[in-house]
Parts: structure tokens; C-alpha cells; sequence
């Protein structure tokens, strides 16, 4: 190639010179994905009546009448002499305009083409009829990804079991009556706890199995399966069939990089191999809440930039492979050009291969490439078309990327960092910011400028520390990604240097785990943004407007530097001065119901920074937001009033960066679940239990209870138990114990929700409280009997959500002045109850509700009591 060429003005340009972007392939790719996404949900005939229209319609185009309609007259100078034009054809301007316009609707076709022979697996054959029937069969099934854990997730006051989930393709089905079928079927199995799990989870793709299950259809329209498939007994799996020597070799690679990481930090051994091969298998609901919360997600999971950083190290800084001095190990190798793009494809294969070839990872190899392309060329204007064909490919290979937000972030992320960030780069490098932080700032800018309004879509909130987030931890994904591919390579040949390796990958992964838990635990980590598309509108509006903003308004530095520190102020949020803003914690509250949606969480104040706390919600994530707001530290004593998910699934949220004395629970270990997870949680913390037992009385501060409920046999009762030195001691006058053995209490009817933990508070003041966790009516009448000299309250927390199953009896005696309810908005449940509600309102009492009015204060006491709604 020359290394000069002639520009239209006649001065001689460089053959490496930038011209304009290259957009041709973009709308190509835009109708292939538009038309594959509509496609994947509607019938099939739509998608072939569609596919014959766009055929049709860019057949015409092609034709010369049509391009003799297309389009405008030519400008002078613009079209050919009549005697060189084609006969019947018009000016080339014409003719390029009605191809173009015919290539978009062959691209739809292609794309709605591709869908349709994709989702017809899903509608014929034996497989999708026995899951509408919802029957059972016999079916040899071949694995085709890798086995997950289902999140722990709370359904009413049951957490639902974490269950195995693999995809996989079903071959061969036999039917209750004998009747077989050969076919070939995209399904999803379910594994429920058992004994077989760890075989499970151990399977490869590739392995064929012989399972019993019963059939379901897909719970959301538009699923990549024909069935549902439960799978019965929970013992291991029935292997018919081995994995293919490929995907042998791939897992015993992916587990090598556990072994050697077995002995780093939890966070680092369970980051780095998410890391660098996308085995998120070891990272727990926590630490993953934390990578959500500062939109770092895309390095829990393979991505292209893990291939980038290999690329990078192999053939140098984008825009030097073309140069006399490359960069890179390929050139002190002595590689040639045609080497190094040779060993960087081999690089790309080998990704593949072992973070194995499904869609997430060929979506990651195909961005890969398009970097790949920019570290040979250096040259921005063949990125778009590499971009655009890569999109145009993968959408035609896998259609159900097309309703993929994964695909379409990675798209828009990668498109930004070729488009947006470079002028953003350059522009503050004018500015006099460093190169390599201009780039880091203006890659992170523009990344989170196009993906934020995707992210608000289906995640309803927007991450305020995503950028620095983001620039604190790319400094450590590339050390991170090299020693990881390192320790890869090494645990397959020799495991000690593979474990050295992994120590010193370690390092950078654990400083990246650090960015994640930081940045999240800032109260204002995360703001809370209207979903759905008309929010992600929103967003971009918001977006758009402050980029304009930022490039006209004057004395850009004085302003920036006043918008960095009032970010600052928004993301810390000092309690005085969110209070001056927000009137959120009001000053002096005594009692907070926190809004953790379907469940409950309340705080009572006990001076200071320390609180009490009665139940932990549905959520860690909801309770410990509201504790930072409430500027709660210490916790001398949390009570789970009982075992049910929506009251104790939080407790880890609870005890995340405070000090908690004790943990006091019910007697009834029912759920038997539960109640083994807050044992396990608090063992963990180093949190003793004690048992609550009716008649005892205990003191915080200005605080003072009595536990009424739920009255103790004779065997509950023991010594008192009161917190570790740093939680904040509690006084102890009444009866208690730790747990042991699951002893049971005399609860009225006998379940878990007559078992609550029921507490008359007195508070600084005077203020008086009746928190009545969930008892029934039973328990109530009970309650009642045994303490018939029950006062009037000021304040009631309304048991069970305020469900319809209320002792009028119990609500006449203590005639609250507030009338609390915590519960979830739209829940399935109706709840509060109109006609609770209304009793409580016949009695004279103020109601409010979490799902309504947010989180709820109460401040003062007597004539001067008062309820804040609207914290969160």
C-alpha cells in the first residue's frame, strides 16, 4: 500500500488518516436485529408474511422502473453523461439509494427469517405439546450450557429453595404410554435441592443424560425453550453420554483456575474466575448486589474486554500495529504482522473454547474482534462496519439476542468507546487532563452516558458512583485478566506455580471486590429512577441535556469542580445534611418502619447511633439502606419477632458494617429452613441468640419493653444472655436463653406467625408501642387473655401486613393514635385490608401504609406525636 495518497483537493493525505465514519452497514444491522426481536415473540405466519413482504419490496427496489422513481434529481455535476448511464437506469445517486434501501429490507428478511426457523423448535413437536399438558416423560437431554445456582429469592413468607438450572436440548421423548419421539427441542431444566446436587453442577456441556421430569410451558412469552422441565427424585444425574473431548478439555481447564484459587480471599477466589473464563459459580448474593449496585456487572461475566487485555499484551496500544516500532510481546518475539494475526485469532478460538461457545461469550469474542481490528489498524472509521457486521452475524446465528439487554448494552458500551469516547478524549486532553486519565474518564463518560437509560428500563435506579467505580477498577482488571489467562495456562501443567500465579492475580481482584463493596455501601450509592422505557427516555433527555450543558456553559472548570463536590455531598448524604434537604431522618424520631416491600423491618431509636431493631425485612439490600439513612451504627439487640422469609431473609443486610450485641428469635423454629439460615448468619457474624420468653423485661438507653408474646413452657425459659462488649449492652430482667434444639413454644393455633415475638415499647416521652409481628386472631385473643389490663397505645404496628385476620377485640382494647402498616406495593396477598383499615380508622386511629407513604417516623410523644411518611 502506498504510504501517501491524493485527497480530492489534490494535497497528498496519509494512507493512516482518519476520513468520516463509515455507516453503510449500520442500518443493515439495525433491521436484521429490529426485525429478529419481532419476530422471536409473534406467531409464525406473521414471520412469514413478513419475510415475504421485505423479499418483495426489495426486489422491486432492485428493479430499473423503481430506481427511476427513487429518490430526487440529481445536482449538477453529480450524475453521468446519458450515453455512459445504463439504458432504463437512473442516475447513480438513484440507483444507490434504492440498494441501500432494498439491502435494509433483505436484512429484515434475513433477520425474521432467521427467528422463525429458530422459534419453530419451540412450537412443533412432542416437547412444547406435553408441557401445555403439563405431563410427564422420560427424555434423553443433551447439556448445553453450564450449570447455575438460582438467587435466593423470598415468595410470600417462604424463601424459595435455591434450586440447579441448566440448559439443554431435548432428543429424544418418551411418553407415559411408550409412545416415542425423536426431535429436538430447546429446553430448561430445573434441578430442586437433593442430595445429587454437586454431580449436577459438575456436569459439562455436551454430556447427554436420561431424566424423568414433568413438563411445563415457559413462564414469559418470548423464552428461548419449548419447555420447563422439573426434574423429580433430587438424586444425581443419569449420564447416558460423556462430553466431547473439547469440552473435556475446557473443564478440566476451568477447574484447575478453582483449584488454584482455593486458597485466596473469598472475594478474589470467588471473582477471578468469573474473571476470566465467566464461571460466576463461587460469587455469592452479596458480593454480586454490590457489582449491581456500582454497575460493575460486565466483569462478573466474560466480556470483551477480557480478550482485549490478552490482545493488547500480545500486539501492543491500538494504532502501532501498522508502525515500524510495534508494540507488544509480538515484535520481541519476532512475530510478523501476518504471525500476529494468525497467534490473535488462535488467542480468540481458544476464548471461546474454554468460556465455552455460548451466546454471552461469542457476543464478547465478536466485540473482541472488533478491538482486535482496532489494535491492527488503529484506524476508528472500519470499526463501525466490523461493529455493525458483527451484530448483523450474531443476530442472524442467535436471534434471541435481539431481546437480549446483556447484547444490547454490550453493543451500545462498544460503540461509545469507539465513537463517543475518542472526541470526549480528546477534549480533555485540551483541557490539559493527562492522556491516560482522559481516556480512562471520557471511555468510563461515555459508556455510562449510553447504557444508564438501558439499565433504568428494567432496573428502575441509576448508579451515582458507576464512574468512579468503573476508574478505580480498571486499574486492576488488566493485572487481574493477565495473571488469571496465566493461572489458567499453569494449573494444566503444573499446579504450584499456578497457585503463585493466582496470589498474585489475587491482589487486583480483591482490590476490584473492594471498589464494589465500597461504592455500594455509600447510602448514596444507588437513586431511585422511574422504570420502563418512558423512564429510560427520561434518562437519555436528563443525559443529553447535561452533555450540551457541559460543552456552552462558561467557566466550565469553577462548575465542574461545584457539580463533582455537590455529587460528593449527594453520594456520602451526611445525615444533617440530608435532613436539611430532605427532612429525611426527621430530627428526634423514636420509631421508624423501614419500606422493604412485602415484609417488615422497624427500628426503634435507643440514643445516639444505636437502635434496636425488630425484624430484617424480605431484602438485605432495602434494610441496610434504611439503617445508613437512619444513621444507625450500632445494634445492641435485633429481634426476629419469627422464622418467616419476609421478616429474617434480610438479616445480612442488618448486620453489614454494624456491631450487633444480640439476636433474640421466637421459640418455634418453623420454617425449619429459615430458621438454620439466621443460625448459620449469625454464627458466621460471631452473633450470639437468645430466646425471647413472655413476662421478660429489657432496657437500651431511654428504651424499655416487655416481651407479651408468645407465652413460654416451662422448658423455654433459661438464664438471660446479653450482647458482646461494642454492640451495646442491653439490660435483662426477664427470662431468655439461646436457642437449642429447636424447642416449641405455646403459641395459640400453633404456627410460625402465633409464634411472633410481641412487644410492648416504652420510649423517651412516654410514647407507647404495641409491635405485634405477625400474629392471627387466635394469638391475639391470647395475647389479650393473658394481659387483660392491655392500656391504650400511641402507636400500633398493625400484625400480618394488616391482613384481613385481625381480633377486633385486641384493636378496641389498645385504641391506637397511629396505626403502622408495612407491606409491598401490588402485592398478591390485598393487603392492608379495607376492612382493617377501616376498623383501625372507626377507632380513631391514623393509618399509614409503606406501600403508599414510603418509610414511616414517628417523632414525639402526647399532644406533640406526629408521623414523617416518606423516607425512601
Amino acid at each position: 500500500m502506498d504510504e501517501a495518497a491524493v485527497d480530492g483537493r489534490g494535497a497528498r493525505a496519509s494512507s493512516w488518516e482518519e476520513g468520516p465514519a463509515d455507516l453503510r452497514l449500520v442500518p443493515l444491522a439495525v433491521a436484521a436485529w429490529v426485525a429478529a426481536a419481532v419476530a422471536v415473540g409473534v406467531p409464525g405466519w406473521w414471520t412469514v408474511a413478513g419475510v415475504v413482504v421485505c423479499l418483495v419490496g426489495g426486489a422491486v427496489l432492485l428493479t430499473p422502473a423503481a430506481a427511476r422513481r427513487f429518490g430526487g434529481t440529481t445536482r449538477p455535476g453529480e450524475g453521468i453523461a446519458a450515453a455512459d448511464a445504463p439504458t432504463g437506469w437512473g442516475t447513480p445517486a438513484w440507483r444507490l439509494r434504492a440498494t441501500a434501501f432494498a439491502g435494509v429490507l433483505l436484512c429484515a428478511a434475513a433477520g425474521a427469517a432467521s427467528a422463525g426457523l429458530h422459534t419453530a423448535d419451540l412450537r412443533r413437536g412432542p416437547v412444547p405439546a406435553l408441557a401445555r399438558e403439563y405431563g410427564r416423560a422420560q427424555l434423553e437431554v443433551t447439556v448445553t450450557s453450564d450449570p447455575r445456582l438460582t438467587r435466593p429469592r423470598v415468595r410470600g413468607s417462604e424463601s424459595v429453595p435455591v434450586s440447579v438450572v441448566l440448559d439443554g436440548e431435548v432428543t429424544r421423548a418418551e411418553r407415559s404410554d411408550g409412545t416415542v419421539h425423536r426431535t429436538r427441542a430447546p429446553v430448561l431444566l430445573i434441578v430442586p435441592p437433593g442430595e445429587g446436587r454437586a454431580e449436577w453442577l459438575r456436569l459439562l456441556p455436551s454430556t447427554r443424560l436420561s431424566v424423568g421430569a414433568r413438563l411445563a410451558p415457559p413462564s414469559r412469552p418470548g423464552d428461548p425453550f419449548a419447555a420447563v422441565l422439573k426434574v423429580g427424585g433430587g438424586g444425581p444425574p443419569r449420564i447416558i453420554g460423556p462430553p466431547s473431548t473439547l469440552q473435556r478439555t475446557a473443564g478440566e481447564l476451568r477447574a484447575g483456575l478453582r483449584r488454584a484459587t482455593d486458597g485466596l480471599d473469598p472475594d478474589a477466589r470467588a471473582l477471578l474466575p468469573g474473571l476470566v473464563v465467566g464461571d460466576t459459580s463461587r460469587i455469592g448474593s452479596e458480593l454480586r448486589d454490590a457489582f449491581v449496585a456500582t454497575d460493575l456487572t460486565h466483569l462478573l461475566a466474560v466480556s470483551g474486554s477480557n480478550l482485549a487485555v490478552v490482545l493488547i499484551l500480545l500486539v501492543g496500544r491500538p494504532g502501532r500495529a501498522h508502525q515500524v516500532e510495534r508494540g507488544g510481546l509480538a515484535p520481541r518475539l519476532g512475530m510478523s504482522l501476518r504471525g500476529t494475526a494468525v497467534a490473535g485469532g488462535a488467542l480468540t478460538l481458544a476464548f471461546v473454547v474454554v468460556c465455552r461457545p455460548e451466546p454471552s461469550v461469542l457476543r464478547a469474542a465478536a466485540c473482541g474482534f472488533v478491538v482486535l481490528l482496532a489494535i491492527g489498524t488503529g484506524r476508528r472509521r472500519s470499526l463501525i462496519p466490523a461493529l455493525a457486521a458483527a451484530v448483523l452475524l450474531l443476530v442472524l446465528y442467535d436471534p434471541w439476542l435481539a431481546r437480549s439487554y446483556g447484547f444490547l448494552l454490550s453493543v451500545l458500551a462498544t460503540g461509545a468507546l469507539l465513537t463517543v469516547a475518542p472526541r470526549w478524549s480528546e477534549a480533555l486532553r485540551r483541557r490539559g487532563v493527562p492522556d491516560r486519565l482522559a481516556e480512562a474518564l471520557a471511555a468510563s463518560l461515555a459508556a455510562q452516558a449510553v447504557c444508564a437509560p438501558v439499565v433504568v428500563v428494567f432496573a428502575g435506579r441509576v448508579s451515582l458512583v458507576a464512574i468512579p467505580a468503573n476508574l478505580f477498577a480498571e486499574l486492576a482488571v488488566a493485572p487481574a485478566t493477565v495473571f488469571g489467562f496465566a493461572t489458567l495456562a499453569a494449573a494444566a501443567v503444573w499446579m504450584p506455580a499456578a497457585e503463585g500465579l493466582a496470589w498474585v492475580a489475587g491482589w487486583p481482584a480483591g482490590w476490584i471486590a473492594r471498589v464494589a463493596r465500597t461504592g455500594a455501601a455509600l447510602p448514596g450509592a444507588e437513586l431511585s429512577w422511574p422504570g420502563g422505557w418512558w423512564g429510560g427516555f427520561a434518562l437519555a433527555l436528563v443525559t443529553a441535556v447535561v452533555v450540551v450543558a457541559a460543552r456552552r456553559l462558561p467557566h466550565r472548570g469553577l462548575v465542574a469542580g461545584l457539580l463533582v463536590v455537590l455529587l460528593l455531598l449527594v453520594v456520602v448524604r451526611p445525615v444533617p445534611l440530608t435532613r436539611w434537604a430532605t427532612g429525611w431522618p426527621p430530627r428526634g424520631w423514636v420509631f421508624a418502619m423501614c419500606q422493604v416491600g412485602q415484609g417488615d423491618a422497624t427500628v426503634l431509636a435507643a440514643g445516639g447511633d444505636a437502635a434496636v431493631v425488630v425484624d430484617a425485612g424480605p431484602d438485605p439490600v432495602p434494610v441496610d439502606r434504611c439503617l445508613r439513612e437512619l444513621g444507625v451504627r450500632r445494634v445492641p439487640l435485633l429481634v426476629l419477632t419469627h422464622f418467616h422469609a419476609d421478616h429474617v431473609a434480610g438479616l445480612p443486610g442488618v448486620l453489614r458494617g454494624r456491631s450487633v450485641g444480640a439476636i433474640q428469635t421466637t421459640g418455634l423454629e418453623e420454617p425449619p429452613a429459615q430458621a438454620a439460615f439466621v443460625r448459620r448468619t449469625a454464627a458466621a457474624a460471631g452473633v450470639p441468640l437468645i430466646r425471647a420468653g413472655a413476662g421478660e423485661r429489657r432496657r437500651v438507653g431511654g428504651l424499655e419493653w416487655t416481651v407479651l408474646w408468645p407465652a413460654a413452657d416451662s422448658g423455654a425459659a433459661g438464664s438471660g444472655a446479653s450482647g458482646p462488649a461494642g454492640g451495646g449492652a442491653f439490660e435483662d430482667e426477664g427470662v431468655g436463653g439461646r436457642v437449642a434444639g429447636g424447642r416449641r413454644v405455646a403459641a395459640g393455633s400453633g404456627g410460625a406467625n402465633d409464634a411472633s415475638v410481641a412487644m410492648l415499647v416504652r420510649a423517651a416521652g412516654g410514647l407507647t408501642l404495641l409491635l405485634l409481628g405477625d400474629l392471627e386472631p387466635p394469638a391475639q385473643r391470647g395475647l389479650l387473655r393473658a394481659h387483660p389490663g392491655l392500656a391504650p397505645v400511641d402507636v400500633l404496628k398493625v400484625a400480618h401486613h394488616g391482613s384481613a385476620h385481625q381480633d377486633p377485640g385486641l384493636i378496641r382494647a389498645v385504641r391506637p393514635r397511629l396505626a403502622l402498616v408495612s407491606t409491598g406495593r401490588d402485592n398478591p396477598y390485598g393487603h392492608p385490608s379495607p376492612r382493617t383499615v377501616e376498623s383501625l380508622r372507626a377507632g380513631g386511629a391514623r393509618v399509614l401504609r409503606t406501600d403508599r407513604d414510603g418509610a414511616i417516623a414517628v417523632v414525639g410523644a402526647g399532644p406533640g406525636l406526629m408521623a414523617v411518611p416518606g423516607g425512601g
